[in-house]
């Protein structure tokens, strides 16, 4: 079972690495972008669980280790075949 985990800033948290980006992009001519906002994409493959299971161990995964609560969100996206 695969699950694709897209973790991002909370809005109103500060996004450097995405201020960067923006800048460069403006540097390249392309004055249009307004904004960017610069996240993490994770995908997991589990095997040996049941589906209601596996999305829950995903889930704590990701409030464990792969996002942080104070400034980030998270996201999880089950990806069937």
């Amino acid at each position: 079972m695969r699950f694709n985990v897209y973790v991002t800033l909370k809005r109103g948290v500060l996004d450097p690495q995405g201020k960067a980006v923006m800048d460069a992009l403006h540097s390249l001519h392309f004055g249009e972008v307004r904004d960017v906002r610069v996240g993490k994409f994770i995908e997991l493959n589990l095997d040996g669980l049941p589906e209601q299971e596996a999305r829950a161990r995903v889930e704590k995964m990701c409030q464990e280790l792969l996002a942080n609560p104070v400034i980030e969100e998270f996201r999880i996206e089950e990806v069937r075949a």
